[in-house]
């Protein structure tokens, strides 16, 4: 006899398997993409650090 179609999204039985269907992953949202929010980070770093510099060398020139 024949087995029954399965829907698609369901692992069809096999003999000596326990394992249920794997379920897909959802979607990973705002993680999906880390390195546009690595970018971000560094351009921040990259601004502030910018700051203090300009800063620095503003106080330096004055000394002289």
């Amino acid at each position: 006899m024949t087995e029954p179609l399965s829907r698609p999204t369901e692992t069809p039985p096999v003999e000596g398997s326990i394992a249920e269907a794997h379920e897909e992953r959802p979607d990973g949202g705002v993680w999906e993409h880390p390195y546009v929010w690595l970018g971000l980070v560094v351009a921040g770093s990259l601004i502030i650090a910018g700051f203090f510099l300009l800063r620095f060398l503003d106080l330096t020139a004055s000394v002289f």
